[in-house]
């Protein structure tokens, strides 16, 4: 295994031939890993037309780019992409390799991960290097959430893990960094492939976009029933934010599904998010606790969620939020009707 050495991420690029988001933060993640370990950190670049974006890998954090830009790649299909990726891992033989938790990055992940007989942590929320052993410790909640499990591949390289989006921290753009960008060729023919792509339809139907939102208004079991949960629904109206909640709340029938927060859920990164009568188990924390300003609303003062919280109050939610919807109006006729600020 001393012949592996080096940080990869995969860099995913969508129909509009934009990087995704969660490539960046991974790249982020990626260059404080590289850095402990003193290597290179490297991002893996696939598609057709895309040299455009190469630069802007570097910008991001990458000391190097591999490339490999041909017709074939135009969409994703996990054939074409496992064999670019393939070919390039088993030529330059990485140390660590991490994708993005979307349906691309799983889907590309695993079938990498078979391809090239390693290990894979899937939905990782954290991750560190064991400088001693160079293993990368990549943790995740499981049994339901109730702990942390670290992960660790021993045996096998490269070291693989998908990271769900907006658990890292994207870096600033460097316009100047400079870089080695590596092309390499892909020997393959479309007549080749055994999946075609005939269209691409998108889902144009009207969601609520979570991962968007600048001010979510959450809500947990605490809040006892649906009845106790339309508070959530006024304070959101009154202050213009957008609501989800725990897994607990959506099982409950109080919200639909995709409203969720969590491990199982949306990750989400607001300017504010009110966390109202959640306890703070570890799978939901995960899915919020990089929101700027958390504000917790519990009557339980040893609950978990106020060691994450900027602020705290502790107290009945039946009593504080309409309270606290009272304040809001007043302040939003005395600043006629703007809560910007809030």
């Amino acid at each position: 295994m001393e012949d592996y050495r080096g940080v990869w991420v995969f860099i995913e690029v969508n129909d509009e031939k934009n990087i995704e988001g969660v490539s960046l933060e991974l790249l982020g993640a990626g260059r404080e890993l590289a850095d402990k370990l003193n290597v290179p950190l490297a991002g893996v670049l696939l598609g057709d037309e895309i040299s455009g974006l190469a630069n802007h890998v570097i910008y991001s954090g990458a000391d190097i780019v591999y490339m490999v830009d041909h017709p074939v790649l135009k969409q994703y299909r996990t054939e074409a992409y496992m064999k670019a990726v393939t070919l390039l891992a088993e030529k330059y033989k990485p140390e660590i390799f991490l994708y993005g938790a979307t349906p691309n990055g799983k889907d590309l992940a695993s079938a990498i991960a078979t391809d090239l007989s390693t290990g894979l942590t899937a939905d990782t929320t954290m991750l560190d290097i064991d400088l001693e052993k160079r293993l990368l410790e990549a943790s995740r909640p499981a049994f339901g959430g109730n702990i942390m499990a670290t992960i660790l591949c021993k045996k096998h390289r490269p070291q693989m893990a998908t990271v769900r989006p907006k658990v890292m921290k994207a870096l600033d753009l460097d316009y100047s960094r400079i870089g080695q960008i590596i092309e390499e060729e892909l020997i393959i023919r479309e007549e080749d492939m055994r999946t075609k792509v005939l269209e691409v339809v998108k889902d144009v139907t009207k969601r609520a976009n979570l991962s968007d939102a600048h001010v979510i208004v959450a809500g947990g079991k605490g809040l006892g029933d649906m009845h106790g949960f339309q508070l959530i629904h006024e304070l959101a109206e009154t202050i213009g934010a957008s609501v989800g909640g725990t897994r607990d709340a959506i099982e409950a029938g109080w919200l639909p599904h995709e409203l969720q927060i969590g491990q199982t859920g949306e990750t989400v990164t607001p300017k504010v998010y009110f966390a109202i009568g959640i306890s703070g188990a570890i799978q939901h924390v995960v899915g919020m606790k990089n929101s700027e300003i958390i504000i917790a609303i519990n009557k339980d003062s040893n609950a978990p969620i106020f060691d994450v919280a900027t602020y705290g109050i502790v107290g009945d939610a039946h009593e504080v939020i309409p309270k606290l919807i009272e304040q809001f109006k007043t302040m939003s006729e005395q600043k006629g009707g703007d809560l910007s600020y809030v």
